[in-house]
């Protein structure tokens, strides 16, 4: 038998947390064709296992690379590290649906989180329209996505800190019913970020309950992952219960020295809930800092309606007054970053500007040093008006306790939280969070093999089959004749992250191989532009 793909002479583990075993994994077309010893077999392109061993693809259970896929669809620093498919449209954050009347101010808005140089036209409205946007070209890697609860609410209402009318709750479950019925794969909400943050849980479990007449999950970035981190785990139990879908809890963590050791109580709180008959899991990634937008240290009431009437607010000295007070005293159930964690861990991770460049990759407390300010507060405003809101940034805020303690449950799947970015040209900009690089190989080389926090073969699992089985991408996530042929080829003995937050561009090593649909991706441990990835879509 002559097949178009032979990976020969290496360990196979399938995905599903049993052991290893030998056999050679061929391919035809798309698909796994056998999985066995096969001798005799020959393949236009045969590819020497030998000391390695062949896994499925690995399933980003958390990605951001929807924002990115229609101007940067290599999404090299995501194959590079052996993911074959990512389960994007995270934290209530998607890029449709779009309700054409804000249509300027959404393509401002998202362009505003892209490279410098780098624009997208807005030209969708409804989520299969954007879906079939990006279905015009290929991809890197598969990308399934989730329908966000932030997008649906601004089509809907707008971004106005207040409680939807009746009219308007309708109109969101109309656009989430639009969304599952195109193929997304749930609904997600990030509670921390504006609109979101506005949405009481009433809201959230209404919305929800038509996720879940679709079968889709209920994806959640929790209102609080410091102070209120047991609160938070509360209510999206109760979002689930109610709205009767299975909850996700997003990049599960103990943010704060004030809960360092809650992950115990957390799981607990999981535990009884699964009991009790809600479906709960987590996703997580392998480093004890977070990273998200500047802007998010300002207090919620600054984010109503938009970046327009932020930066205005922030241009007040009154105002900015006010902002001080708040986060110097802090305000109940606002996940107050800095007030909590202090400006020495903030680090700016990404400027657009020639002028502030040179902060970037610095805490806050030295970039307002350096502009000879006299407070953190500010340097504070100052870079976010000059920025017009865009500067990125990274916040230390975890114990290895914690990470480990919540990498070890059984209900904990791995997740980048991080867009496809590369090492040079316009995606190379900034000094993004390693974890764009090297989430997955430093849980396999630290993690996994040099601390033992979990066998291999039950890393794997949390890469492949479980993300598979949670999203219910069930084509994939195993080794199978019959699924499709998303395989990584890596060395258990050498794999392990390179990149750091001082030097983030750099690929890991010990994945000599990545297989999307089939097709040679990574060859060698260099990557080719196949662009062999589809976008899925939830039948």
């Amino acid at each position: 038998m002559t097949y178009d793909l032979l990976i020969k002479n290496g360990k196979v583990i399938d995905g599903a947390g049993n052991p290893w075993y030998w056999g050679d994994v061929a391919v035809e077309g798309d698909r796994i064709a056998a999985i066995a010893k096969l001798p005799e077999a020959k393949a236009e392109r045969v590819i020497d296992a030998r000391g390695l061993v062949a896994v499925p693809g690995f399933i980003d259970a958390h990605s951001h690379s929807d924002f990115t896929t229609l101007v940067y669809r290599e999404m090299e620093s995501t194959v590079m590290q052996g993911i074959t498919t990512v389960a994007a449209g995270q934290c209530g954050s998607t890029a449709a649906p779009v309700n054409p009347e804000f249509r300027e101010t959404f393509e401002k808005d998202m362009n505003a989180q892209l490279p410098p140089g780098v624009t997208i036209k807005v030209t969708w409205s409804t989520f299969d329209e954007y879906l079939r946007e990006e279905e015009k070209a290929g991809l890197g890697a598969n990308v399934a996505h989730m329908v966000g609860h932030g997008a649906i609410r601004e089509a809907a209402m707008g971004p106005d800190a207040r409680d939807p009318t009746a009219k308007e709750l309708r109109r969101m479950k109309e656009l989430c019913a639009e969304a599952m019925k195109a193929g997304a794969y749930g609904l997600s909400s990030g509670l921390i970020y504006p609109p979101g943050i506005f949405a009481k849980t009433r809201e959230l479990v209404e919305v929800a309950k038509v996720a879940a007449e679709y079968g889709g999950i209920y994806d959640t970035h929790i209102r609080g992952e410091g102070r209120a981190l047991l609160k938070s785990v509360k209510e999206a139990i109760a979002i689930g219960e109610k709205a009767g879908i299975p909850v996700q809890i997003s990049h599960h963590k103990a943010a704060n020295k004030a809960v360092w050791g809650k992950s115990r109580t957390t799981l607990r709180l999981i535990e009884k809930a699964r009991a009790k008959g809600v479906d709960v899991t987590v996703d997580q990634y392998p480093y004890p800092a977070g990273a998200t937008g500047l802007v998010t240290l300002l207090p919620p009431w600054v984010h109503d309606g938009g970046m327009e009437k932020l930066l205005a607010r922030l241009a007040d000295p009154k105002q900015r007054e006010r902002m001080r007070k708040d986060i110097n005293e802090g305000i109940p159930g606002w996940e107050n970053f800095a007030g909590e964690l202090g400006w020495e861990n903030v680090l700016v991770s990404s400027i657009k500007g020639a002028i502030n460049k040179k902060y970037e990759g610095k805490m806050m407390d030295v970039i307002a040093r350096e502009m000879n300010e006299k407070d953190v507060f500010d340097a504070l405003w100052r870079l976010i008006l000059a920025e017009e809101g865009t500067p990125g940034m990274i916040i230390f805020s975890m114990d290895e306790g914690d990470i480990k303690r919540i990498m070890a449950s059984p209900y904990q799947m791995v997740g980048t939280d991080s867009s496809s970015v590369s090492t040079a040209g316009p995606f190379g900009f900034g000094k993004p969070h390693p974890r764009h690089f090297g989430t997955y190989p430093r849980v396999l080389g630290k993690y996994v093999r040099e601390e033992g926090v979990m066998r291999l073969e039950e890393a794997l699992r949390k890469m492949t089959s479980f993300p598979s089985q949670r999203f219910g991408i069930l084509d994939r996530g195993l080794l199978r004749p019959g699924m499709y042929a998303d395989i990584t080829v890596l060395d258990p003995d050498k794999v392990i992250d390179k990149a750091t937050f001082e030097d983030p561009h750099q690929h890991p090593e010990g994945i000599p191989y990545v297989v999307v649909n089939g097709k040679v991706t990574v060859d060698d441990g260099k990557y080719k532009k196949v662009l062999a990835g589809k976008t899925l879509r939830k039948r």
